[in-house]
C-alpha cells in the first residue's frame, strides 16, 4: 500500500471517481483509472465489465459515502438537550458542510455533466443520498414534533423544507463549487434556515402529537 493514494488505496471505484469527476466521463480512460489504482486493467474489466458500468459504480460508492456523512449529521438530532435552536443549527452547519465538502461538489458536477447521457446516475444519488438522509431527517422531526417541541404536519415536508432552506441558496454563492465558502458563513447560511424553519414549524406550546408524526414512526 506504500506510495498509494488515499483513493487508490479505497479501491477501483474510488480511484476512478476522482477520473472522472477530472476528466469528465468521454476523456477518462480505463488506462488511466487503472494507473492511479495501481491495479491491471484487465483486473477492472473482470470486476465491472465496462466503463459504463465503472461510472455507476463510482457514482454510486461515493453517494454512499456522502450518505454515511449526512446521516452522521442528522443523527445529532438525538442528543437535543432543551434548546431546539441551538440542536437545529449545529446539525444545519453539520449537513451545510456535507454539502459544501469538496468531493460532494465533485459528485454534483459530475452528475450534471452526464445526466443527459447517463440520466440513471440521478436515480442512483437520489435513491442511495438524497431520499435516505430526508428520510432520516423527517424521523427525527417527527419525533420532536411528538414530543411537543415542533408543530404537528407532515414531517416528510418539513424534512424536505429545512433541507431545502439549507441547500437551497449554496450553489450560487458557492458558483458550482469554484468558490469557497468559509465556516463563518456555512454558520450564516444554517442560522438562517433554522430561523425561517422554526418559525413555520416552531411552537412553545406542550406536546402537540399528530397523526402524521404517528404514521411516520409506525
Amino acid at each position: 500500500m506504500s506510495g498509494r493514494t488515499p483513493a487508490a488505496a479505497a479501491g477501483p471505484d474510488a480511484t476512478a471517481f476522482v477520473v472522472f469527476a477530472r476528466e469528465g466521463y468521454a476523456q477518462a480512460t480505463l488506462d488511466a483509472i487503472a494507473a492511479e489504482a495501481r491495479v491491471a486493467k484487465h483486473t477492472i474489466y473482470n470486476h465491472f465489465g465496462d466503463k459504463q458500468t465503472l461510472l455507476r459504480a463510482a457514482i454510486a460508492a461515493e453517494a454512499d459515502r456522502a450518505m454515511a456523512k449526512n446521516l452522521a449529521a442528522v443523527d445529532r438530532l438525538r442528543d437535543y438537550d432543551g434548546d431546539l435552536r441551538v440542536t437545529l443549527e449545529d446539525v444545519g452547519r453539520q449537513l451545510v458542510a456535507c454539502y459544501c465538502d469538496e468531493r460532494g461538489w465533485a459528485l454534483r458536477r459530475l452528475l450534471y455533466a452526464e445526466i443527459n447521457q447517463f440520466p440513471d446516475l440521478l436515480d442512483i444519488i437520489t435513491g442511495r443520498a438524497s431520499d435516505p438522509v430526508t428520510e432520516a431527517l423527517a424521523d427525527r422531526l417527527a419525533r420532536l414534533a411528538l414530543a411537543g417541541h415542533l408543530r404537528g404536519g407532515d414531517p416528510a415536508a418539513a424534512a424536505e423544507q429545512l433541507a431545502a432552506l439549507l441547500t437551497g441558496s449554496l450553489e450560487a454563492r458557492c458558483r458550482y463549487g469554484t468558490r469557497v465558502i468559509s465556516p463563518a458563513e456555512q454558520h450564516a447560511v444554517a442560522r438562517a434556515a433554522v430561523d425561517t424553519f422554526l418559525h413555520a414549524f416552531g411552537t412553545a406550546s406542550g406536546p402537540a402529537a399528530t397523526t402524521v408524526a404517528t404514521a411516520a414512526l409506525a
